[in-house]
């Protein structure tokens, strides 16, 4: 709550802070974005072009309740999306800047759970466990255990370039990370590769850099997300202005740092 006429959208942007908000109860139907357990949200305004995330402790829900029988409606597709959401929201913590050592081991350990229970539920979606699995592994991909020790808790440089995809092309987010994150990981793959390498070792006991890229992506596809622009119905002819959008919302990691320079070659990877 802020007193005065203002435009909301300065809010989102920073311009002003609130003073005070109504109390939030949260009740999770689908597992993907941690709300129940942090205080953070994304809004896009379709004038302006710009899809942001926006993050306010006074956002934090009072209360949560999560009950796996509320998720069990929803459809196979979304469902999927969800454990790629959480495996990203991992993998932005791992990415940041900072020695955490222990926090690598939680973020690998939430990421090993949902591709362990992640296929047994999307080929059973009614079954109780497997739901309160990956609800449970949503909710600690980001409430901020897996960031701990890093800076600003995740590089967060994929969401910003998925959620260009969401706002011009109406992609379920989940599905725009799982187009982003392999071509990220290959843009970056010089830069980051000790990263890699370590996120390799510790995910599927082998450091090599193109072995661990080529198993997430292969995960992804087996789990029924678009790896590719293409699969997503966008066509190479929309690159262009999926650039100048990607500039305009000024789409860039806070630990690995991205400019319009890069955006050419990064949405190359994505064709």
């Amino acid at each position: 709550c802020i007193p005065g006429n203002l435009d909301g959208w300065d809010v989102v942007k920073g311009r002003v802070q609130p003073v005070s908000a109504l109390p939030l109860l949260a009740v999770l139907t689908l597992a993907a974005t941690g709300t129940e357990m942090n205080p953070t949200g994304v809004l896009q305004n379709h004038e302006t072009e710009e899809k942001l995330g926006y993050r306010n402790p006074l956002m934090f829900p009072r209360h949560s309740f999560l009950d796996p029988t509320f998720t069990i409606s929803v459809p196979k597709n979304y469902t999927a999306y969800g454990i790629a959401d959480l495996i990203a929201h991992c993998l932005e913590a791992f990415f940041a800047k900072g020695s955490a050592p222990l926090s690598d081991r939680v973020a690998v350990s939430v990421i090993l759970e949902a591709m362990e229970a992640g296929p047994l539920l999307l080929e059973n979606l009614s079954d109780y466990e497997l739901r309160a699995r990956i609800m449970w592994a949503s909710t600690l991909a980001l409430n901020g255990y897996t960031g701990f020790g890093r800076t600003f808790n995740g590089d967060w440089g994929v969401h910003a370039a998925g959620h260009v995809l969401s706002l011009l092309f109406d992609v379920p987010h989940g599905a725009s990370l799982t187009i982003v994150y392999p071509a990220w990981l290959k843009y970056h793959s010089g830069r980051a590769k000790e990263r890699i390498e370590r996120l390799g070792t510790l995910l599927f006991n082998n450091p090599s850099v193109n072995n661990t890229i080529s198993n997430l992506e292969q995960f992804f596809i087996k789990i029924g997300c678009p790896v590719k622009l293409s699969e997503a119905g966008i066509h190479a002819s929309a690159i262009p202005r999926i650039k100048d959008v990607m500039v305009k919302n000024s789409v860039s990691g806070t630990s690995w740092l991205l400019t319009a320079e890069d955006y050419p070659e990064l949405l190359r990877l994505m064709e």
